[in-house]
C-alpha cells in the first residue's frame, strides 16, 4: 500500500510545476461486484466424499463510501488514486458446498491510474479512459462457525481447535472508464468503471497448520457514483 501511495505523491511532485494542473476530489458510492472463480476445495472433497471438482467458493457484494483524487495535468492527460473506506465481503462455498459460510474479510484495494480524457468540443462533458495498478489489502479475517462445525463434523477439527483463514495480499492490473460532467466552476458528477486483476491464496488452517488451501481470481468490476469538486 505505501507503494501506492509513494507514486501518487511522485506524480503530483513531477507535474506540479505545470500551469495547466488542476485537482479534483470525487465522494459518493463505490461498489465492489466480484467476478469471482476459485479452485476446488479437493482436500475437504476427499475426506467428505464428494466428487473430485464439485466445490468452490464464491464472494459477495459490498459498497462503501468511495474518496479518489484525480490531478489533470495536460489537457487529455491526468493521474488518479482511488480510495474508499474498507470492503466486508463474505466467503461462503459454491457448487457441492453452496450455502456453507465460510467467513468473511475485510479489505482496502487502493488503485492508481493513468487516464486519458477525450476532447469531444465540451467543456462540461468529458470522458475518459484509464489503466493502472491495484494493490489489495486483507485484513481482519475470520472463518464462520458453520464452517468449524463442518470441519468438526468431518473430523478434519476437533472441538476447541483455533480454526482461522489467511488470505494473501493482491498485485494486479487495473483498467477503467467513465465520465466527468461539469455542472458549475467547481462543482460536478463523476462516474466510473473500473475492472480489477485481485488474486489471492485461501488458506484455512486448524490449530495453525493449513488444511486447505485454495486460489480465488475475485477480479471484481468497481462502479462509482459521486460529486466532484475541483480546486
Amino acid at each position: 500500500m505505501k507503494a501506492i501511495f509513494t507514486a501518487a505523491a511522485l506524480s503530483l511532485t513531477v507535474f506540479s510545476g505545470t500551469a495547466l494542473a488542476d485537482f479534483s476530489v470525487n465522494v459518493g458510492a463505490i461498489s465492489v461486484q466480484p467476478n469471482d472463480s476459485s479452485s476446488h476445495l479437493d482436500v475437504v472433497e476427499s475426506v467428505a466424499g464428494l466428487p473430485a471438482g464439485s466445490t468452490s467458493v464464491k464472494v459477495n457484494n459490498n459498497t462503501q463510501l468511495g474518496l479518489t483524487f484525480d490531478y489533470k495535468f495536460e489537457n487529455n492527460w491526468a493521474v488518479q488514486l482511488i480510495a474508499a473506506t474498507p470492503f466486508t465481503h463474505k466467503m461462503s462455498g459454491d457448487g457441492a458446498l453452496d450455502g456453507l459460510k465460510i467467513g468473511k474479510t475485510k479489505h482496502l484495494p487502493p488503485t492508481l491510474l493513468a487516464q486519458y480524457h477525450f476532447d469531444i468540443g465540451s467543456d462540461n462533458i468529458q470522458p475518459f479512459v484509464g489503466l493502472g495498478v491495484n494493490y489489495t489489502n486483507f485484513f481482519n479475517t475470520e472463518a464462520d462457525q458453520q464452517l468449524v462445525t463442518t470441519l468438526v463434523a468431518l473430523g478434519a477439527a476437533n472441538n476447541g481447535d483455533a480454526v482461522t483463514i489467511k488470505l494473501k495480499n493482491s498485485w494486479g492490473l487495473a483498467a477503467q472508464a467513465g465520465v466527468n460532467v461539469k455542472f458549475s466552476e467547481n462543482l460536478g458528477l463523476h462516474l466510473m468503471i473500473s475492472k480489477m486483476d485481485i488474486d489471492t491464496d485461501a488458506q484455512v488452517r486448524v490449530q495453525g497448520n493449513t488444511i486447505q488451501q485454495v486460489d480465488v481470481n475475485i477480479d471484481p468490476f468497481v462502479a462509482m457514483i459521486g460529486l466532484r469538486w475541483t480546486l
